[in-house]
């Protein structure tokens, strides 16, 4: 084999081995994994046992790969009409379906049986139910209805609760506060971005709520009250005992500040108002988890 080939060889194999792992949304795994990481350290007794949280955080990394990479697979024709996806390997034929499909499969058995054998089974079942709903539930009803994105914050909002099912083994009243935190927060979040991308939603037959409410007032309207929501449900940490007193003074400054972008969108409806509150919704969440996190109180 002569240099050039084995250059040319390595240059293909590095794009194959790019084009799956860009099947698997790395980003957003990465987004699951430290929303699952901070469920597994509230979760836990004392310090966090460092081998059972790798291997949750490997469980769930393989799950979620598995997951986007088979709504991918399910989403191909829709991305191929879309400008913001066109490029993705499917619909730009550099990934054979066939090759997704099998890809997702194995990532997703893997990473739910990781769980179940080495971490907790019920980490396991809530892992299984995330994927469930998110694919055969969330993905077939952005075609159907704008209601699409009430189902899909629920496996949005799963992730810390599986990582506190991993910790404890058991799921009490805490982790379904995480899980109402990350509900709320979903929606205003996800509205900005299809707000955003209205057009390209639209041509691709997604029925997100902002493409059917072309004038915008129903969509202010859900993005106003799920921020108003959120206020005092981001408090409910400290009043429940898991978080301090510091975590409830950031908690109340931030969901009034998200509350007022969410304020300014439907008042303006216009896609700077959009996102604003997108880049709003990427702050909030990692401060308030991150505050939450370090203002943990001791069981």
């Amino acid at each position: 084999m002569t240099p050039v080939v084995a250059v040319w060889q390595a240059e293909a194999a590095w794009r194959r081995l790019s084009d799956y792992l860009a099947l698997t949304k790395p980003r957003v795994v990465a987004m699951v994994l430290v929303t699952t990481a901070v469920g597994f350290h509230l979760g836990s007794v004392g310090s966090p046992v460092f081998l059972r949280l790798l291997y949750t955080l490997a469980g769930t990394a393989l799950a979620a790969a598995g997951t986007l990479a088979l709504n991918q697979y399910m989403e191909r024709d829709v991305d191929a009409r879309m400008e913001r996806t066109r490029h993705r390997p499917l619909p730009e034929g550099r990934v054979h379906p066939g090759e997704a499909l099998g890809l997702g499969c194995a990532l997703l058995v893997a990473g739910v049986a990781l769980l179940a054998l080495a971490v907790e089974p019920l980490a396991a079942v809530v892992t299984a139910a995330i994927a469930i709903i998110y694919l055969l539930l969330y993905t077939p009803l952005k075609r159907v209805s704008s209601l699409c994105s009430l189902v899909g914050a629920i496996p949005g909002a799963l992730p810390p609760v599986a990582g506190w099912a991993a910790a404890r083994g058991a799921l009490g009243l805490e982790p379904w506060v995480l899980f109402a935190i990350m509900f709320f927060w979903q929606i205003p979040h996800s509205l900005a971005i299809a707000r955003l991308y209205r057009e390209d939603y639209a041509r691709a037959g997604i029925r997100l709520l902002p493409v059917v409410d072309r004038d915008g007032p129903s969509t202010g309207t859900h993005v106003v009250a799920h921020c108003l929501a959120l206020v005092p449900v981001g408090l409910l940490p400290t009043l429940i005992g898991l978080a301090g007193p510091a975590y409830f003074l950031v908690a109340l400054a931030a969901g009034l500040a998200f509350l007022w972008s969410g304020i300014m969108l439907a008042r303006g409806r216009s896609a700077a108002d959009a996102r604003r509150l997108m880049v709003a919704s990427l702050v909030y969440l990692p401060v308030l988890l991150g505050v939450m996190a370090l203002d943990k109180l001791p069981f």
